[in-house]
């Protein structure tokens, strides 16, 4: 989409439906000040464009907000902000199918009247038309988004642009007759019932300006969305605030009958207020108007919910945070055809099922509301993290605006919470329903992905204000140059931190004494792992400790510092019983850690060809994805995943090690992963033959109890009887 496509997603969703459900509530509530709560609401909304301007200029990935928060804030938050936010724009798609259905209702029944068929309309009006008109109307658009990726409907905005511009050129021709003390007395009082008034207006109507933020979900699909995405949110801003106002105006001074009050108007057909206004100044040509402006106002907002809606389904299910499937494009028209088909049939049965769907509506402005002022509180910490320099789009007059439009946004949704006790029943039903799902269904593969994307683009850790410490005992110098540019591996570049340590034994004391150069080991092991370390662009710190049991000074190191990582290696594997105190410091650290076993001077640039043996429950899932994403972050590698079953394995048993394998391969790889599914007796010895055609082992034990063995009879048989160089991994306990 180009720059008129985008500006279409945010006029869609914003022009019409809320000023024609909206208007006679807030005349209700303050009367003509009515336009001022809009235009206040209008500085709120571009206050809060600001905000999404520049963050989806700095990411312009389908998404939304979803996105934002998963880039700054951590996985867990950026789940409930997509789980709600998907709801909301789902509950306001069901909202415009009812609209459209009450809309389409009065036009079916002045039709048939028309025809002289009013028993025909007193025989079909019925409850049921409306639902199924609804209904029908979500299948439509659903169909529509399932032939294209961006949807289509570009003629409904011209169409009902057109309409609201009709209706407003009439209303100023009649204003024309208006004398300016009458239009002075029809607008008095003009703050009916105060500020207190004022303020329940803006309230309730804020939701008549949410759209331009859904140009943000499709930001994936928007050419030059540094430039475009910034100016489609003002644009359709500009042009709703366009019609707004002048429209609400003229409701106010000549739609109103000279023996009736505005407010009483709208207390008595809130909903209708702005047909009968029009219908007093246009006579029922003005009526129709805005019956057919109402029916094109809630079919492009219906549509550009469903399509926003849909993607943010698509982008949480890359991530793992809802069903893979979700994720799949359509071949041919390679639009995201699980996603729009499960959002329409959710936002079917918010219409059959939900007893008070207004409730579903309000809950739908609260989280709006309450997302809006999360995305602020993005903004400021992305520019802190990041500096104004990597912004395609700066917001002016940083930090007022988004602090300002923080306060205003979450000021909203407080006061429609405590006003509307249901609307925050909802909101706290879906997002319980969605927590718990997240927690038993999708949080292991979905940390699994993260793991691995944050791997790949250190970027995330520096937005999301993380420094991880990994912790790296050297005691041997032939080993420092394989250690050191491992650690590099796993620490995040400008922000992941490694202390390099090294452990004296002060009972060699006396040894060193009568040496001519006592430090002569300590000098040697800092100098190899320097001169490694500047190889790769490295600046660790160092440390240098006195204890008499290494092995118990280097879990005290990484308690003390809290290190995210501890990467340890070793010159030879020889028995089971010679690694007990390795298994006794890792029982006493909550660190991940790595061991590797190499010759002196590996490197890992050298490990083209990895070998990934998998079986179990793949407790170390995250941490093979962190270490894979990290190798991956220099340059391309070819990874092949093994699996062992029984020789007496059937073929449905090799089917499903085959197809468990390949979902493993997917979220822990970052490419196309080569699969294998061998049927040997002896599971060591298939994995020591696929070790001799590749650079790397990666092996993963599980540390489910302090006093298990790490070294355990298969991880010891393997490193024996290969040369290969072999990384083992282990999660925190």
């Amino acid at each position: 989409m180009g720059l008129w496509g985008a500006t279409g997603i945010g006029v869609g969703a914003i022009v019409g439906g809320g000023i024609l459900a909206l208007a006679g509530v807030a005349f209700a509530a303050t009367g003509p000040s009515a336009v001022l709560a809009f235009a206040l609401n209008g500085v709120i909304a571009f206050l809060t464009a600001l905000s999404f301007a520049e963050i989806s200029a700095r990411f312009p990935l389908s998404g939304g907000t979803y996105v934002f928060a998963k880039r700054v804030l951590s996985l867990e938050a950026a789940f409930i902000v997509g789980w709600v936010v998907w709801f909301a724009s789902i509950a306001a798609a069901a909202l415009y199918a009812v609209g459209f259905a009450t809309f389409a209702t009065l036009l079916l029944d002045g039709v048939l009247h028309a025809l002289a068929l009013g028993d025909a309309a007193a025989r079909w009006n019925t409850p049921w038309l409306a639902v199924a008109l609804a209904v029908g109307s979500v299948a439509f658009y659903a169909f529509v988004l399932l032939r294209t990726s961006g949807g289509s409907g570009q003629w409904i905005n011209v169409a009902k642009v057109l309409v609201f511009g009709i209706i407003i050129l009439g209303g100023l021709f009649c204003l024309r007759n208006e004398s300016i003390p009458s239009m002075g007395h029809r607008l008095s009082p003009f703050l009916a019932f105060g500020g207190i008034g004022l303020l329940q207006a803006m309230g309730f109507t804020f939701i008549a300006l949410q759209g331009f933020d859904l140009i943000s979900a499709v930001a994936g699909e928007i050419r030059e969305p540094e430039h475009n995405i910034p100016r489609a949110m003002f644009l359709s801003l500009a042009i709703a605030l366009a019609i707004y106002l002048p429209l609400l105006l003229l409701v106010a001074v000549v739609g109103v009958p000279e023996d009736k009050t505005l407010t009483g108007m709208s207390a008595e057909s809130p909903a209708a207020v702005v047909a009968i206004a029009v219908q007093n100044f246009l006579g029922p040509f003005g009526y129709w108007l805005v019956v057919v402006a109402g029916v094109l106002s809630m079919l492009s907002a219906l549509q550009a919910n469903l399509l926003a809606a849909s993607h943010m389904a698509r982008a949480m299910a890359l991530d793992r945070s809802l069903p893979h499937l979700l994720s799949r494009l359509s071949k041919r028209r390679g639009s995201p055809f699980a996603a729009v088909i499960l959002t329409a049939m959710i936002a079917v049965g918010v219409i059959l099922c939900l007893p008070d769907v207004e409730a579903a509506g309000a809950a739908a402005s609260l989280i709006f509301l309450v997302s809006f002022a999360l995305v602020h509180w993005i903004c400021i910490l992305l520019r802190q993290r990041s500096g104004p320099e990597s912004m395609p789009f700066r917001t002016p007059w940083y930090p007022a605006v988004p602090i300002l439009g923080g306060v205003f946004c979450l000021g909203l949704a407080v006061y429609q919470g405590y006003v509307v006790r249901s609307a925050g029943m909802v909101a706290t039903v879906w997002m319980g329903i969605g927590t718990l799902l997240f927690l038993l269904v999708f949080a292991r593969r979905a940390r699994v992905v993260d793991a691995s994307s944050a791997a790949i683009n250190p970027e995330v850790a520096q937005l999301r204000g993380r420094s991880p410490l990994v912790l790296v005992p050297i005691a041997n110098p032939r080993n420092a140059r394989g250690l050191v540019s491992l650690a590099n591996a796993f620490a995040a570049p400008r922000v992941g931190r490694v202390l390099l340590l090294n452990v004296m034994n002060p009972r060699a004391e006396q040894a060193m004494v009568d040496s001519q150069h006592p430090l002569d080991g300590v000098q040697e092991v800092f100098r190899e792992s320097l001169m490694a370390a500047m190889e790769s662009g490295m600046r660790p710190e160092t440390l240098l400790t006195l204890a008499p049991q290494p092995l118990q000074e280097i879990a005290r190191v990484a308690r003390n510092h809290q290190c995210e990582s501890l990467l340890l290696g070793l010159t030879t594997i020889d028995d089971d019983a010679s690694h007990a105190p390795l298994d006794g410091l890792l029982g006493s650290v909550d660190s991940d850690v790595a061991v590797l076993r190499a010759r002196p001077g590996w490197h890992p640039d050298e490990a083209k060809r990895i070998l990934i043996p998998l079986g179990g429950r793949g407790a170390h899932a995250r941490l093979l994805a962190r270490l894979l994403g990290s190798l991956f972050r220099t340059s391309p590698r070819d990874v092949t995943f093994l699996r062992t079953i029984p020789p007496s394995a059937g073929k449905r048993r090799h089917d499903a090690a085959y197809r468990q394998l390949a979902e493993a391969a997917r979220d822990n790889c970052p490419a196309e992963a080569t699969i294998e599914v061998i049927q040997q007796a002896d599971p060591a010895s298939a994995i020591v033959e696929r070790a001799a055609d590749h650079d790397l082992v990666i092996m993963g034990v599980q540390r489910i109890r302090r006093s298990q063995k790490f070294m355990g009879p298969m991880i010891l048989d393997v490193a024996r009887r290969t040369e290969t160089p072999l990384v083992i991994i282990s999660s925190r306990g």
